[in-house]
């Protein structure tokens, strides 16, 4: 889950700004507009250049993945603000809260110094408002793996941030095209999907769909490299190139679990040891969370029939009903004390 946004929350908020955006909007001269759009057109293709990046972003939702792409953009030092929304005050107070602790740890082992703690903390602006984020040049989208709500949220967006702004899903599993087509500008619609810990994992998945304009993709992929990250490129497929691999691989090592070819032990010590992996499949799946494979796996079964890769364990489906989802829960494939793994469940 990556932030506790809720809909009507952000309805709410949305459309307020939203209606008195539009008043304004209607007040400016044609010729006004016109020479806005050619401005930001310029400022666009600077940006792709890969000589500069986006002035001011915007990261919306500050749970577990929104609150670390909040942190990493404001210590890459190339932003003069990064705008961090959620439409309720709680919320943004535990995201607040995480990107503190996080700078402050890594301040008190001598990782970076005061006055680079003081510079990251100082750039990003905290708000409930999304009127805040209507001067943007680039919106990372980071709520929960919900199609409705994030289609409600580009749909709200589209009518605060101005028409040249960004934006950019860093959804895991859902379709970037759908969101980009709901959005009203699906030719400045991206993917960047990061990974968790975002703070410590350096890949960024930067997805391209069929509308997206080239010099906006680049613009993006650019952004992903300036903030010390390494971008791959993909097109708009399930779950990407990372996912796509990764979730039918853990499903075959589940199917082969249920099948009682052979035993969870020894399913995960062959991939270590015979393919070098670092953790065993199903070790993964319960650090992963059965529930997120769960969901992932089961949206692609519903929306890919025919697609011979996607296949559902029942057991794995039996262990989300019963609460038993890994890491998380103290109980998966494995038993689980915090971090650390216990003996397989019989």
């Amino acid at each position: 889950m990556t932030s506790t946004l809720s809909t009507s929350a952000l309805r709410r908020s949305m459309l307020q700004v939203a209606a008195s955006k539009s008043a304004s909007v209607a007040s400016r001269p044609i010729g006004a507009l016109s020479s806005c759009f050619v401005a930001n057109h310029r400022n666009l293709s600077s940006s792709a250049s890969g000589g500069s990046t986006f002035d001011t972003i915007g990261v919306v939702g500050l749970g577990l993945m929104g609150h670390g792409i909040c942190q990493v953009a404001a210590a890459s030092g190339v932003h003069s603000s990064v705008v961090a929304f959620e439409p309720e005050q709680q919320y943004l107070d535990k995201g607040k809260a995480r990107i503190e602790g996080s700078v402050n740890k890594l301040l008190s082992k001598g990782k970076i110094s005061k006055e680079q703690a003081d510079a990251t903390l100082g750039s990003i602006t905290y708000t409930t408002d999304p009127s805040d984020l209507s001067n943007t040049d680039f919106v990372v989208e980071a709520v929960i793996e919900n199609m409705d709500l994030k289609k409600d949220l580009y749909g709200s967006l589209g009518s605060v941030c101005k028409p040249e702004t960004i934006f950019a899903s860093n959804t895991s599993s859902l379709s970037i095209t759908e969101m980009a087509e709901i959005s009203g500008r699906p030719d400045r619609f991206v993917g960047v999907h990061f990974f968790n810990p975002v703070q410590i994992m350096k890949l960024v998945e930067v997805i391209k769909t069929d509308h997206t304009d080239q010099a906006v993709f680049d613009a993006a992929y650019n952004w992903v490299e300036n903030i010390g990250k390494v971008a791959v490129t993909c097109r708009d497929t399930p779950g990407f190139i990372v996912n796509r691999l990764l979730i039918p691989s853990l499903m075959q090592a589940i199917l082969m679990l249920e099948r009682g070819d052979a035993s969870c032990r020894d399913i995960d010590i062959s991939m270590q040891l015979g393919a070098g992996h670092p953790m065993g499949p199903l070790t993964l799946a319960d650090y992963v969370g059965l529930d997120t494979c769960y969901y992932i796996i089961e949206g692609w079964c519903t929306k890919f029939p025919d697609e011979p890769a996607f296949d559902l364990p029942a057991i794995l489906k039996a262990k989300v009903d019963a609460g038993d989802l890994g890491r998380k829960t103290g109980r998966g494939f494995y038993h689980w004390d915090g971090d650390k793994r216990g003996d397989p469940v019989e």
